[in-house]
């Protein structure tokens, strides 16, 4: 996560970033910046997800700076650090984030962090990203994955929900269909064998005499992230998951 802080007295800023550093999530990059032009030229160099910004500075203050940061990053999470409340109809009109009033502690912090108006997307470790929030997706390297049949995502679906254990051949016809169709689920199974193969993420997906699994280590899935306690991940769940199959539960505990 990358966030932006912007504040022209230097000890307000240091206290900013410490206070952030307590919410933020361990290997997040920050780029602190006393002259809201400097800060304004790192948001164009750089993608960033959260912008800290003081509202009252000088050449350019806060408002300003978030319109012009806002004009190259539409979709930046903009929270407003301020010691005057009469600002917050601007901040509305802005539609930012957040807005917090000096002093800053983690307490306004985390509470602005944990309702952000853009979620936070996980970084991709892997080759192969499987999204479950929402619709479930299957991407390499960003790019959506095509299968041959629409059932072969859905079986491969079903085993990302069951996060790597070995299912029988018996259970997913079970799942798929309500009759004995286990010829076309041979298809299914090769089908995403090779489709998987085509796109560089061999070994996710295993075949093993009656059984199949995923190899979850090679996946970079929000799902298993959110189990994790991911805050990114936690963030973007918002009660939907998988929502175009009927069999899903997810259990957000």
């Amino acid at each position: 996560m990358k966030t932006l802080l912007v504040d022209d007295e230097e000890l307000q800023l240091i206290r900013l970033k410490n206070e952030v550093e307590k919410v933020l999530p361990e290997g997040s990059e920050f780029f602190c910046f006393i002259n809201p032009l400097q800060a304004l030229e790192k948001a164009g160099e750089t993608k960033i997800d959260i912008a800290f910004l003081d509202i009252e500075m000088p050449v350019i203050n806060g408002i300003q700076l978030a319109k012009k940061i806002k004009a190259i990053n539409p979709k930046i999470n903009i929270i407003f650090v301020t010691a005057y409340e009469n600002y917050a109809i601007n901040a509305y009109n802005l539609h930012a984030s957040g807005y917090i009033i000096k002093p800053v502690n983690e307490s306004k912090i985390r509470q602005e962090i944990d309702n952000l108006r853009y979620p936070i997307e996980i970084l991709p470790t892997k080759s192969l990203q499987v999204k479950c929030f929402g619709n479930f997706e299957v991407l390499s390297n960003g790019i959506p994955v095509k299968f041959q049949y629409s059932k072969s995502k859905e079986l491969f679906a079903y085993l990302i929900d069951r996060e790597g254990a070995a299912i029988n051949v018996n259970e997913l016809n079970a799942v798929l269909w309500e009759e004995d169709h286990k010829s076309y689920l041979r298809n299914l199974i090769a089908d995403i064998q090779t489709t998987l193969n085509s796109c560089g993420a061999n070994g996710v997906f295993i075949k093993r005499r009656s059984e199949c699994f995923v190899d979850v280590d090679k996946i970079d899935c929000d799902a298993y992230e959110y189990k994790k306690g991911n805050p990114d991940a936690i963030r973007l769940y918002r009660g939907e998951y998988m929502m175009q199959y009927s069999w899903p539960i997810f259990d957000a505990k």
